[in-house]
């Protein structure tokens, strides 16, 4: 969790052209502002893990008949893509991201943050690093160990394959967090102008993909994509400390705008309606990501930002606040272990039990989702209670002071 600078106001316009707050208590000067942790970021990254493990929980759809695993998803039938605009939420995870960066980026002397970032990214790096290698070395032990325990070879090999898949978010995280001085540098100098040529630059890399056939660029994207709620992060942390505000008004228009260009992006365009991966679909909105996730990241931020009184709100005692601290102190061992956990409840109903999954969408699947997922949690709490001390771990001198908060949103 990030321990941030921030008076309570919310933009995503730069502070040279934003309304100034009307009350005195709302605006204090960035000199007078006391280090509080920004609840309303800590409550969106939570309510993003959250997510992440929601969606993927809901896709199991697999089939063994003794030799061969066969592996579907059941969010590739009929509508269920429609679930994939409210849950498919690393946008908000890469907002979060932007702003702790920002904030992080806000402690140094602008003439000693070049000099100083290099540094911060080492020890986000070497946070990183503890849990991942914990999360690798385990997995390659399984991928050698269960076989020899009896594991069926074709199960134990694509269980392998999928989980180091999550760790594809970690390497772009740390690629941004790198460029945040950069970021906030030239979103101070150009602003509003600067936001327009990071959400435009993945939709002219997406024209080239498909008008020239330049597949090999697509790629470009996952950091293009992702550098847009990034540069929105970025935008929220620095209104937060000049005391900046911005009309709702806005923020409906952004996000209807964002709501209006997915669907026509994928009605019109050459994309799938789920914003992930499906089987059988010609391309994927999420590897590489497509313009639709820039439309989407423009909705959800503007969404959120929308919603930031009622999220401080449930957050600031009782159960939300205590999701929320439980959730932030464990955000990485969750991200990492959720697949593992699901897999192994997987394994054992169809390779151990010789049972089958209840059909995709049917009545059963639907009444059964409860138990499923709670069997999912029951493991994953396991999981959690043996590897979550990886997560405390800083893998070298540990920070004090203002760098104790260093591993800030390090979550997808």
């Amino acid at each position: 969790m990030a321990v941030v600078d921030a008076p309570p106001v919310t933009s995503l316009r730069p502070p040279a052209v934003l309304e100034r707050p009307r009350t005195a208590l709302a605006s204090p000067a960035p000199a007078a502002t006391t280090r509080t942790r920004d609840r309303f970021v800590d409550a969106v990254r939570t309510f993003g893990t959250l997510s992440v493990l929601t969606v993927h929980w809901l896709m199991p759809e697999a089939t063994w008949d003794g030799m061969d695993l066969r592996i579907g998803n059941a969010l590739g039938h009929g509508a269920a893509w429609v679930l994939t605009w409210v849950l498919q939420v690393l946008p908000l995870l890469f907002f979060a991201a932007g702003a702790s960066a920002a904030f992080r980026a806000a402690r140094h002397p602008a003439g000693g943050l070049a000099r100083a970032w290099p540094r911060v990214v080492a020890g986000r790096v070497r946070a990183l690093a503890v849990p991942v290698l914990a999360f690798v070395g385990t997995w390659v032990a399984a991928a050698l160990l269960l076989p020899v325990l009896g594991v069926p070879d074709d199960a134990v090999a694509q269980a392998a394959r999928i989980a180091p898949q999550l760790l594809w978010f970690l390497a772009v995280d740390v690629m941004l967090f790198a460029l945040a001085p950069a970021l906030l540098a030239a979103y101070r100098r150009w602003g509003r102008a600067f936001v327009a040529g990071v959400i435009a630059l993945p939709l002219a890399v997406d024209l080239l993909r498909f008008a020239a056939g330049a597949d090999r660029l697509a790629w470009a994207n996952l950091v293009a994509v992702w550098a847009v709620p990034y540069v929105l992060g970025i935008a929220y942390a620095l209104a937060r400390r000049t005391g900046a505000s911005v009309r709702r008004g806005v923020l409906w228009a952004g996000l209807g705008a964002g709501l209006a260009g997915l669907v026509a992006l994928v009605s019109l365009g050459p994309y799938p309606p789920s914003m992930i991966g499906m089987p059988g679909d010609a391309i994927s909105n999420l590897g590489p990501p497509t313009a639709p996730v820039v439309a989407l990241a423009l909705a959800q931020v503007c969404a959120v930002l929308l919603l930031r009184e009622r999220l401080l709100a449930w957050t600031a005692a009782g159960r939300g606040a205590a999701a929320l601290a439980w959730v932030g102190a464990r955000s990485m061992t969750l991200y990492l272990w959720h697949l593992t956990a699901m897999f192994v409840v997987v394994g054992v109903v169809l390779v151990g039990a010789g049972s089958q999954l209840p059909s995709s969408w049917s009545l059963e699947w639907w009444l059964s989702r409860p138990g499923w997922f709670g069997a999912f949690a029951l493991v994953l709490g396991g999981l959690v209670a043996v590897f979550g001390r990886f997560e405390g771990s800083r893998g070298a001198r540990p920070e004090r002071g203002p760098r104790a908060a260093l591993v800030e949103n390090r979550r997808a």
